[in-house]
């Protein structure tokens, strides 16, 4: 594969390196072409069918669970061994014929589940011959079909696993277990749902599929370009305006990007010339769109596909997810916006020319009118609609539709007024900025496509699979419709073509978003033998006593191993695979170990430090597989290029540390509106001041006492409590023969801080804390039995009668016989927030230090339009 080739970037071929990562870099003949073509589309047309009303509707072609997940399944192995080559110097122009042996086998054996479902449904457990045969064979075909899609590094940590399972008692005895017959192995990976047919996959066809294909028809229907122009339009004038373009296009198009390789391509062929243009090194053009396509990862909605397991792994709703995570990520953007520009400040750089033509005062109102416009637009459908509800009941869903498809030709009306959005060639001797206005209005209708998926899950409460559904046919509709009414809009005439270019386009989303899915799916299942082994042998209480080792108990040398580990394991897979495998292996660690220690935090923030770590794997060399995209772009040297955008993601670095201390980053603990706002302004402040301090930059060149002032302010803004619980005890105790009356106390969404102790089902002597969580208000003993726990006193104690299988109780390690020995309350003193009265006061004292040498120091010289 291209991993293995020669890391010179002149000899890269940028497209061929993003086919080979995402969509397969194998072009056949015509006949081999349109069957592959014909698969995708009738992978894209089932997974479409099976998320929408119809089959219940009509009581046809309705599948479970496990039956969606092995056709899911066996449409991804089938394209992996179409579309991905075996090697780097397989042939690329057709199909060998192992290839079409593995295509079918792997295929078959992927719908096993499928054809033969009601027959292994009367043995579970008791594989038969053919059972065990078509589970070997599957796993071989698996690990193939994604060594070729994802390279080595999944496969490697699938085989490490399965190993361990067979390999158990020749253990050390630290990690030594009992280990497992082959039947018994191959039946739990490959006839049940604990393996490859586990979770992980259910959510990659139940959700993950439709937001990829709904961000393929998106980008097909133009929205790529529209973001990447806009973003252009808007701050391609300012100093270093191509790179501060690069991170809004960037998260724009994350947005509705599962690949962080794809965001480097889609985005980096256009910005990167033109970051060199102004004066940018190579690996600092490179750098930042790495940095800016990772980062998308993290950015809501789609989270690159991991905002849907954190459902189903965390176990709340998809929208608190996207609650939790929109912070982090805007703060983690704004950061980098603020580091292009410090790079710019120091090497005296400037953004490109505008077209000539507007004043600034024009410019200005012209964008404030179409900004208010927006505004005002979104305010009357919101309180529009919610006032149609309310007034037509059933009959509202259709006044809304129309009401949609008006806005719909409104927005097209708009736009077809505006010249037409080609994407220009960056290359260009002469490059002009496009117009603020005309290019925001020439696209608003795409985002309507995105209003629509957003309501759908914030506001209706749609699942997400229901949501994206709604959303991808709305799209479908849009792709088909734009240019003729377009056309007949501006009046030119043309409809039979433009309809004909409407059906190409959707055909090309249909296809480009089932070719995206392939590697997400062999990944799901991939990951899906991780999660088996830990399931089969408990080597995820293993990972625990290990790292209680190391780290001889200290809290942060455990975070920290944990991130590097994270980091480790992440390296090479794609942000799917990535999630399942550190969450399923990290994540019980930091609540197990945490627990022990007295950090008590919600399951969502745990979830969400091993998922950014994972992340930076992305990143970092050697096998930064974005840098690799982005230095081909540049012409720079790759490892230089992962190395420079490996500090400019020191900020993303950073922030789990300090959310998993300080979850109010997380939008959990906020009591009003002013105290967000607080929060927000303190988190903002609090990361562009750490940035500076990471650039040696701020109004000058800092020295060394004015960065460490500067590293003290970013950690007093992000995590006042440190100082303040040295004056101030966070927490009183009381005895737990009072938990009842607390607990029926506790205001709504409460998370009651309890601790508890005794032998556990293991036999081991236990002392952690937990954070009970207490839903709504009633009487205490139906608030405790709605978490699944049933408590009983014995003299001045309270002990655990009873935990409830499957319960949050359960899933917060609570087990039967345990002692309730306290619960801390919050403690009554000042707010932590006064902390940030010497943090900014201190922040003060460095500008005021710096603005003075600035007035001094000489300006630096401008760069004006440095030569790529």
């Amino acid at each position: 594969m291209l991993r293995k080739k020669k890391t010179d970037p002149s000899e890269i071929d940028v497209a061929q390196l993003a086919a080979d990562t995402d969509t397969g870099g194998r072009s056949p003949g015509p006949l081999v072409a349109r069957l592959i073509l014909l698969v995708t589309i009738a992978w894209s047309l089932f997974q479409l069918w099976i998320a929408s009303p119809l089959p219940f509707a009509l009581g046809v072609g309705v599948f479970n669970d496990t039956q969606s997940r092995a056709v899911h399944l066996g449409f991804a192995v089938f394209l992996a061994f179409m579309a991905y080559p075996a090697f780097a110097r397989s042939p690329r122009h057709k199909v060998p014929l192992p290839d079409w042996v593995f295509a079918l086998v792997g295929a078959f054996c992927a719908t096993y589940l499928f054809f033969f479902y009601r027959e292994l449904a009367t043995r579970p457990g008791q594989p038969t011959t053919q059972d065990l045969w078509v589970s070997i064979v599957g796993i071989v075909m698996l690990l193939e079909a994604t060594r070729r899609a994802l390279g080595l590094p999944m496969v490697v940590v699938a085989v490490v696993f399965l190993a361990y399972t067979f390999a158990g008692p020749y253990m050390p005895e630290l990690i030594a277990h009992k280990g497992a017959s082959l039947p018994r192995a191959m039946s739990h990976y490959w006839l049940t749902t604990e393996g490859v047919f586990g979770v992980a996959l259910g959510v990659s066809s139940s959700f993950i599929f439709l937001f990829v294909l709904f961000g393929s028809l998106l980008d097909k229907a133009g929205a790529g370009n529209y973001f990447i122009k806009s973003a252009f339009a808007l701050l391609g004038h300012m100093r270093g305006g191509p790179a501060k373009a690069a991170v809004v296009s960037s998260a724009a198009t994350g947005i509705i990007s599962g690949s962080s390789i794809a965001n480097v391509v889609t985005t980096g062929t256009f910005t990167i010339p033109l970051m060199k243009r102004v004066g940018y090194r190579p690996d600092q053009a490179g750098a930042v769109e790495v940095s800016s396509s990772v980062n998308g990862q993290i950015m809501p909605p789609v989270m690159g596909a991991a905002a849907f397991l954190m459902v189903e792994y965390v176990g709340i709703s998809y929208t608190e997810v996207m609650k939790h995570a929109f912070l982090p990520a805007i703060i983690s953007y704004i950061a980098l916006f603020y580091i292009v520009h410090l790079e710019a400040l120091k090497a005296g750089l400037q953004g490109l020319p505008r077209r000539a033509g507007s004043t600034l005062g024009q410019r200005m109102l012209s964008f404030g009118l179409t900004a208010s416009g927006f505004v005002v637009l979104a305010g009357a459908v919101y309180y529009g609609i919610g006032w149609m509800k309310t007034a037509f009941g059933d009959a509202a869903v259709y006044l809304i539709g129309v009401g949609v498809f008006a806005a719909y030709l409104f927005l097209l009306w708009v736009g077809a007024r505006q010249p037409e959005l080609e994407l220009d060639d960056p290359h260009a001797p002469v490059f002009e900025l496009p117009e603020t206005a005309p290019t925001l209005k020439s696209g608003l209708h795409y985002l309507l496509s995105v209003v629509v998926l957003i309501w759908c899950l914030m506001v209706e409460q749609m699942s997400p699979g229901l949501s994206a559904f709604w959303a991808t046919m709305f799209m479908v509709f849009i792709i088909l419709t734009q240019r003729p009414l377009i056309a007949a809009l501006r009046g030119r005439g043309g409809y039979a073509g433009a309809l004909t270019r409407g059906w190409k386009d959707l055909v090309a989303g249909l296809e480009a978003g089932a070719r995206n899915m392939i590697g997400i799916g062999v990944a799901t299942a991939a990951a899906g033998i991780i999660v088996g082994t830990v399931s089969l042998t408990g080597i995820g209480l293993v990972m625990t006593e290990v790292i209680e080792l190391l780290s001889g108990g200290n809290l942060m040398l455990m975070l920290l191993l944990v991130a590097v580990i994270s980091l480790i394991l992440g390296m090479g897979l794609p942000t799917t695979a990535n999630y399942i495998v550190v969450s399923t292996l990290m994540a019980p660690v930091v609540v197990e170990l945490g627990a022990q220690s007295g950090l008590l935090v919600p399951l969502i923030a745990v979830h969400l430090f091993v998922f950014y770590f994972g992340l930076m794997a992305d990143v970092t060399p050697p096998v930064g597989l974005a840098s690799f995209a982005a230095a081909a772009i540049s012409r720079a040297d790759p490892i230089k290029t992962g190395v420079t955008a490996f500090f400019y993601s020191m900020r993303t670095a950073i922030l789990p540390f300090l959310f998993i201390f300080n979850t109010q980053l997380l939008m959990i603990g906020i009591t009003g509106p002013l105290h967000l706002a607080l929060t927000i302004a303190s988190a903002v402040i609090a990361m562009l001041v750490f940035a500076a301090a990471t650039q040696g930059y701020f109004l000058v060149k800092s020295r060394w006492w004015e960065t460490a002032a500067l590293l003290l302010v970013t950690f007093t803004l992000f995590r006042p409590g440190f100082w303040w619980d040295m004056v101030y005890p966070p927490y009183e105790e009381r005895p737990a023969t009072e938990l009842m009356t607390l607990v029926e106390q506790a205001p709504k969404g409460e998370r009651k801080r309890v601790w508890v102790e005794g032998l556990n089902l293991d036999g081991k002597e236990i002392r952690k804390g937990v954070l009970l969580p207490l839903g709504d208000p009633g009487p205490a003993r139906e608030r405790l039995r709605r978490i699944g726990l049933t408590v009983m006193a014995l003299g001045d104690e309270v002990q655990i009668a009873a935990v409830q299988f499957g319960s949050a109780a359960e899933k917060l390690g609570l087990e039967q016989g345990l002692r309730i020995t306290q619960i801390e309350m919050p403690a009554q003193r000042p707010a932590k927030e006064w902390m940030y009265v010497p943090a900014l006061l201190l922040l003060a004292v460095v500008i005021v230090a710096q603005r003075a040498r600035l007035r001094r120091e000489p300006p630096v010289a401008q760069t004006g339009a440095a030569s790529a």
